[in-house]
């Protein structure tokens, strides 16, 4: 159980910096200027990015190893929900995050600010997957 218990953890630190990001960074960031939004976005996404995906990969493992243990539905399917972000992350943020990426904040403007807004609402379903793979590690803890 304490392995399950730890997915859990994970999953919760995910959607807590997930949901941080959609509720509090992503809507100061957008009251920014176009160039300085960009600025701002290109570091933050680096350093989101490097706290984001371990987490993923460790509630995914964690939950796997609390399902070959237990053999709760709800281990495999919150172990699911969390390591679903990476593809989600490969084909539909990233090639946002490419553009972004590219993107010389001198150049910035009305096209580079829709993408930040696109990707926000991108990111959103990250937010949501973080907090369903927390529902399903709850209930199978509480089972």
């Amino acid at each position: 159980m304490l392995l399950g218990q730890l997915a859990l953890l994970a999953a919760a630190v995910f959607s807590g910096a997930a949901l941080y990001i959609n509720i509090a960074e992503q809507p100061a960031r957008l009251e920014l200027d176009d160039r300085s939004l960009l600025i701002e976005w290109k570091p933050a996404y680096k350093r989101g990015l490097s706290m984001q995906a371990p987490l993923a990969i460790v509630g995914f493992l964690l939950g796997i190893a609390e399902w070959w243990q237990s053999d709760h539905v709800g281990w495999i399917l919150g172990a699911l929900l969390m390591i679903a972000n990476w593809p989600v992350t490969f084909f539909a943020i990233m090639p946002t995050n490419n553009r972004l990426m590219a993107t010389d904040p001198a150049a910035a403007g009305p096209e580079s600010r829709a993408m930040i807004g696109r990707w926000g609402m991108l990111h959103a379903v990250r937010t949501a997957l973080g907090f369903a793979a927390c529902l399903a590690f709850l209930w199978a803890s509480l089972s």
